[in-house]
């Protein structure tokens, strides 16, 4: 397992841009992430490597951010926030809707991989709760009815 050698090159400008090597942990692995799929166990200790860190550092990096994913997603990747603001406009609500509507549970991904649902921290759209993410996208104020119309849109 290695980067393809346009991500390498990335790779190289990324860590060039900061001080040291390991301040750029995290765009690395996003960078990984990219490339592999997801940050398995054979991402994590290629990623050290590079980095010239334990792959126990790595690791704990990967699985304390929502961001970095330790195992295969679906095409869509929906994150519905849960902290206090979402959770007291609805929060739990769209988590229910989603799971009726997908057939899942938060952490699982549907039978024809194109939908993984998860349970996230904050993702910092407080005043626009509820509110989810799928892939790079915030989709906010939600209700049923908006939620509908995403998964429609997706498939």
């Amino acid at each position: 397992l290695e980067f393809s050698p346009e991500t390498y090159k990335k790779f190289e400008e990324t860590v060039a841009r900061y001080p040291r090597k390991e301040a750029a942990m995290l765009p690395v692995l996003y960078l990984a992430q990219g490339e592999f799929g997801h940050l398995g166990p054979e991402a994590i200790e290629y990623v050290a490597k590079l980095m010239g860190q334990a792959p126990a550092r790595v690791h704990g990096v990967v699985s304390f951010y929502s961001m970095y994913n330790m195992k295969p997603i679906g095409r869509h990747h929906i994150q519905v926030c849960r902290t206090l603001p979402c959770a007291l406009r609805g929060a739990e609500k769209v988590t229910t809707i989603l799971k009726h509507k997908l057939a899942i549970e938060p952490g699982q991904t549907t039978a024809d991989g194109r939908f993984t649902l998860s349970e996230v921290e904050c993702l910092a759209s407080c005043g626009t709760a509820p509110m989810m993410q799928v892939n790079d996208d915030y989709y906010e104020n939600l209700t049923e009815e908006k939620l509908t119309e995403i998964l429609d849109s997706l498939k």
